[in-house]
C-alpha cells in the first residue's frame, strides 16, 4: 500500500482530493500505468449525487473514476505484450477467469466482476494504478489519451451494435442524445446502419450528433418519433431501436418503432420496473435484447479509431486539470445540455 492523492468520494455530495492508502504493488500479470485523461461518466455522478446506484452503496471513501488512458511504466512478471512507454486505456471491469459467466465469453455479467469507481472498489482519479495486463490495451500512435479514455463508453455502444445484429443499410433509431445514445450511434454507423435517427429533448445535444454522417436528429419536442420514422420508411418501420434515455415514458410507445421482425435493445436502465407491450411486440415479432456494460469490444473500439473512421474528439467538451476536479464533477451535476463528455487530465501531464 502507498499514500497517493486522489479523488475521494467521501459520502453522498461530499468529494475531497486528498492522500489515500492504495495498493500499487506491481504483481506478475499485472502492470503500473501513469494516468493521464479520466473521463467523469454518469455512474461517477451517481455516486456523488445518490450515494448509490442499484445494489451498490457507497459506505466507505471510494476513489471516482473509471474511463481511463495512461502509460505503462511498470511491467510485471510474465507481460510480453506490453512494455514500459507503451500508451494505453484499460477495461476497468476484472472478472473472475474461472467463473461460469467467464468460460461463456459472457465475462461481462460475471457477478464477481470487480468495476473500477462501484463500491467497494477504488477507480482510477489518481496519479497512478496497477492493472491486469490482460485487460490494458495499446492505442495506436494516432489516437490521443484523450480520445483513449473514451473508449469505455464507445465499448457500450459497440456492445449494443453487436446485439443489435445490424445488417449493412439498416435503419437505427437512438433513444436519447447523451454521451452513450450518441456513440451507440456512431457505433450502429460503423457496424453498417445506413442511417441513425436520434431523438432526444434537448436540442444541443441533438446539434452535436448531428455532426455526424448518417445521424438524423428528432427534436421529440416538436415532432412525433413514430411519425417521424414512419415517414423515413415509407411506413415500414425502423430495423433496430436502441433505447439509452433509461426513461420508463420511452417504453410505452417504443413497440410503434420498430418493423416486423425488427429488433429493440435496452442499454439505459430505468430505475424502477416498466411496463412493456408484449402484445405489439409479439405480432409484429420483436426481437429483444440487453446490454451490460460490454465484453470483447475494447479491440475492435480501439481498431476503429486508429483506422480513422470513428471520431470521438467532437464529444469532448471540457478538459480540467486534476486540481479541479471537484468542479469537473459539479460542472456535470449541472447536465448542461451543451456538454457531452468532460474529462481531467493530471496536472503535471497538461502541458
Amino acid at each position: 500500500m502507498a499514500k497517493v492523492r486522489a479523488l475521494v468520494l467521501e459520502r453522498q455530495h461530499e468529494l475531497a482530493l486528498r492522500d489515500i492508502e492504495l495498493p500499487m504493488d506491481t504483481g506478475p500479470g499485472q502492470v503500473k500505468i501513469r494516468i493521464h485523461t479520466v473521463g467523469v461518466c454518469g455512474s461517477d455522478v451517481h455516486y456523488y449525487t445518490h450515494g448509490k446506484i442499484g445494489p451498490f452503496v457507497v459506505h466507505e471513501p471510494m476513489v471516482l473514476g473509471h474511463e481511463a488512458a495512461g502509460t505503462v511504466i511498470e511491467v510485471g512478471a510474465g507481460v510480453t505484450h506490453l512494455k514500459v512507454g507503451d500508451r494505453v486505456c484499460m477495461e476497468p471491469g476484472i472478472p473472475d477467469p474461472n467463473s461460469k459467466a467467464s468460460r461463456l465469453g459472457m465475462y461481462n455479467v460475471d457477478p464477481a466482476v470487480a468495476f473500477w469507481a462501484t463500491p467497494p472498489i477504488h477507480g482510477v482519479l489518481t496519479p497512478e494504478v496497477v492493472h491486469p495486463a490482460n485487460y490494458t490495451f495499446k492505442l495506436p500512435d494516432n489516437v490521443s489519451f484523450a480520445e483513449g479514455a473514451m473508449v469505455e463508453p464507445f465499448a457500450v455502444g459497440m456492445q449494443a451494435a453487436t446485439k443489435a445484429k445490424i445488417a449493412p443499410g439498416d435503419t437505427a433509431v437512438v433513444l436519447g442524445a447523451g454521451p452513450i445514445g450518441t456513440m451507440v450511434a456512431i457505433a450502429a454507423l460503423a457496424g453498417g446502419c445506413a442511417r441513425a435517427v436520434v431523438a432526444d429533448l434537448a436540442q444541443p445535444k441533438l446539434d452535436i450528433a448531428a455532426q455526424y454522417q448518417g445521424v438524423i436528429p428528432v427534436n421529440i419536442r416538436e415532432k412525433n418519433l413514430a411519425e417521424e420514422v414512419a415517414r423515413l420508411t415509407d411506413g415500414w418501420g425502423a430495423d433496430v431501436i436502441f433505447e439509452c434515455s433509461g426513461s420508463p415514458k420511452a417504453w410505452e410507445t417504443i413497440m410503434e418503432l420498430p418493423r416486423p421482425g425488427g429488433v429493440v435493445v435496452a442499454i439505459g436502465l430505468p430505475v424502477n420496473p416498466i411496463g412493456l407491450d408484449v402484445s405489439t411486440a409479439s405480432t409484429k415479432e420483436i426481437r429483444i435484447e440487453t446490454v451490460f456494460r460490454y465484453a470483447h469490444q475494447y479491440e475492435r473500439s480501439i481498431a476503429l479509431l486508429g483506422s480513422g473512421r470513428v471520431d470521438l474528439k467532437p464529444l469532448i467538451s471540457e478538459t480540467f486539470r486534476f486540481e479541479d476536479s471537484i468542479k469537473a464533477f459539479d460542472r456535470a451535476v449541472e447536465a448542461r445540455p451543451s456538454d457531452v463528455k468532460l474529462q481531467i487530465v493530471m496536472e503535471q501531464q497538461m502541458g
